[in-house]
């Protein structure tokens, strides 16, 4: 057996290998809307991050709100740097959460924007 047959399937294996460890660091750091929701006071005032499809959007001048939907939940974006991205559209959003109301389970909170990218 020669050293250049061994080097291929060590290759063949640290692909997927890197390919996932790209994945996790791409997505460290999100928290889940879901869990945003389930324990606003944990999170309220904090900064935190969440990926989700755009819902429903309006604003105008420069100013918007819209909402994210990832698969546990969906959470009002407000933002006063831009206008709301189009719905149906991919975004990463970083801001701080501001847990406005729980009334039992329900909580009623918003995201000030504080950056945001298309996915």
């Amino acid at each position: 057996m020669s050293l250049r047959s061994l080097r291929v399937p060590r290759l063949a294996a640290f692909v997927p290998l890197a390919a996932g460890l790209l994945v996790l660091v791409g997505c460290a750091g999100v928290t889940p809307i879901g869990q945003l929701l389930d324990n606003p006071a944990r999170y309220d005032g904090k900064t935190v991050r969440v990926h989700g499809e755009v819902r429903e959007s309006g604003g105008g001048l420069g100013l918007g709100a819209y909402q994210v939907r990832d698969e546990t939940g969906t959470l009002t974006v407000v933002s006063d740097r831009s206008g709301p991205p189009r719905t149906g559209s991919k975004v990463g959003v970083k801001g701080r959460f501001e847990a406005l109301i729980t009334l039992g389970t329900r909580s009623l909170a918003v995201l000030r924007e504080e950056s945001r990218d298309s996915r």
